[in-house]
């Protein structure tokens, strides 16, 4: 008898990958390690599952926008409270908050809802090249393109 196979806690095997942002477009770097968040880059890939493997960013502070995005595109965020939206520039962002920067615009790209929230904890983005994360044996991963 054949069955259709169904990823669940018990049968994934998690990876660690690590990522150098250093020369990458935003959006294309962004779009490629949320797919490899969610696990789409596996054979065992379930949709209502998460299955992806963790992922380590590094060198965010060296992330390239095209065209004029580093003064044009802003990034929004409100404290709740009457006249309290503030706003930032991309070239604020990447100059103060890289790894805020990335962390949005891959969050962005994942399901939205509890499956997508615990998908984007396995996001650990770094402003330089060294991470905490050696005990892991991360391995190096090339972006396709």
């Amino acid at each position: 008898m054949r069955t259709t196979f169904m990823a669940n806690e018990a049968n994934i095997e998690r990876k660690w990958l690590v990522v150098d942002a250093e020369g990458q477009r935003l959006g294309r770097l962004a779009s490629e390690v949320a797919s490899i968040l969610r696990g789409k880059h596996k054979a065992t890939y379930t949709p209502h599952a998460d299955t992806g493997d963790n992922v380590i960013i590094i060198n965010a502070d060296k992330i390239e926008l095209t065209g004029n995005k580093i003064n044009d595109k802003m990034y929004y965020r409100h404290s709740n409270h009457p006249g309290g939206l503030k706003e930032r520039n991309a070239y604020e962002m990447r100059t103060k908050y890289p790894e805020q920067m990335l962390e949005i615009a891959v969050k962005g790209m994942l399901p939205k809802g509890p499956l997508g929230r615990k998908m984007g904890k396995k996001l650990h983005v770094y402003r330089g090249a060294e991470h905490n994360h050696q005990a892991q044996k991360p391995e190096v991963y090339e972006l396709r393109g």
